[in-house]
């Protein structure tokens, strides 16, 4: 047993006594902090961390263990959740409804010991979903200001992903929320899953993403890294700055000649194709493009919240180095979704969760 840094040998009736958490043999404060370095860096680190400050000799495999653990009844609460939200039980939003509540969702990438049985390869997507309250701007000088960010993540694919990002936007108030928007990139599964959850007032592909696709579009029609290309490349940025997507399309059409292919090493259907590929992108957003529009009622029209939420998920999780196990993953993925969120979800976590007196515990482990 592990009190305020010194390893005892006290028996269960005493941990019970005590009100010692159930899954581990810790303090209640001891535990917040093994989760909390495990949240926040690689196992190894975070013994070392503990060591320091405790004076103990812990390895990285105990503080997996004992995170992953502690990960796992947050799992479990989770999903308690999705399973009362599916018998009509949603939980208790904020008191005060947001005036605008961003939704974005993407994915970033985890190295796992099994192989994933479809693609054959060792790397699998981690799901990030972020929520951001808003103050508007005024469409003029006062730009969006975010407030509070909250994330859920998972190793689960789309489908199994769906009921919890209803159950975040439950908890962050999005269906009394005055307005809603989904930011995202248009990514593969992404627009598939916000039409099914009917998640947002008004879907937007993440400006920044489209601007990547504009220059892609002039590369297509003039050649990569041709001066033609970058001269067309401003003037169709500049059109889909003010939303003229129409005029932007209209415009690329009127410069692309399918006789002669710029690129001499390419086809002509190859060259074909990818304007075509281009095109596309722009015709099936059009409606999600109309950046005039969002400026002037003063929203945000960049995904830079979700993409950061995934860039400090895949700080945790993502590199060679770290070979996951799915539920391992899945619970130090909640215990950082909880770290980083914004809303003292954490600080409630550890306020509020039952000691060991009220947990249902396996007898095996009893």
């Amino acid at each position: 047993m592990l009190v305020a840094g010194r390893v005892t040998g006290l028996f269960p009736p005493q941990d019970r006594d005590w009100g010692l958490p159930a899954e581990v043999p810790l303090t209640p404060l001891a535990a917040e902090r093994v989760a909390r370095e495990a949240a926040d860096r690689v196992f190894d680190d975070a013994a070392r961390s503990l060591n320091l400050d405790w004076q103990t000799e812990l390895d990285g495999k105990q503080i997996q263990r004992w995170s992953e653990r502690i990960g796992d009844r947050l799992v479990a609460a989770r999903d308690q959740e999705i399973r009362a939200e599916h018998r009509g039980v949603h939980p208790e939003g904020p008191l005060n409804a947001p005036l605008l509540l961003v939704v974005g969702m993407d994915g970033g990438r985890v190295h796992t010991r099994d192989k994933d049985p479809d693609t054959q390869s060792r790397w699998r997507e981690d799901k990030v979903a972020s929520f951001t309250s808003y103050l508007p701007g005024d469409g003029k000088e006062k730009q969006p200001k975010a407030l509070v960010t909250t994330y859920t993540a998972t190793m689960k694919d789309a489908k199994g992903f769906g009921p919890m990002v209803n159950l975040e936007g439950n908890r962050r108030g999005l269906f009394r929320a005055a307005v809603v928007l989904n930011i995202s990139d248009g990514g593969n599964w992404i627009d598939p899953l916000a039409s099914q959850l009917k998640l947002a007032d008004h879907r937007i592909i993440d400006y920044y993403h489209a601007v990547e696709h504009v220059h892609a579009l002039a590369a297509a029609v003039h050649g990569k890294d041709t001066p033609r290309a970058e001269a067309l490349g401003v003037e169709l940025e500049s059109l889909l700055w003010e939303g003229k997507v129409d005029q932007m399309l209209h415009r690329v059409k009127q410069q692309a000649s399918p006789v002669e292919p710029v690129l001499p090493e390419h086809t002509a259907g190859a060259w074909q194709q990818g304007l075509r590929r281009e095109l596309g992108y722009f015709e099936k957003h059009r409606e999600h493009m109309r950046y005039d529009v969002y400026r002037a009622k003063g929203w945000p029209i960049g995904s830079g919240n979700t993409e950061a939420g995934v860039k400090t998920f895949n700080k945790r999780v993502k590199g060679t180095e770290q070979r996951w196990r799915l539920p391992g993953a899945e619970a130090i993925l909640a215990l950082r979704a909880a770290w980083k969120s914004q809303d003292a979800r954490w600080e409630r976590l550890w306020a509020n969760r039952p000691a060991y007196v009220s947990a249902k515990i396996p007898k095996k482990a009893a």
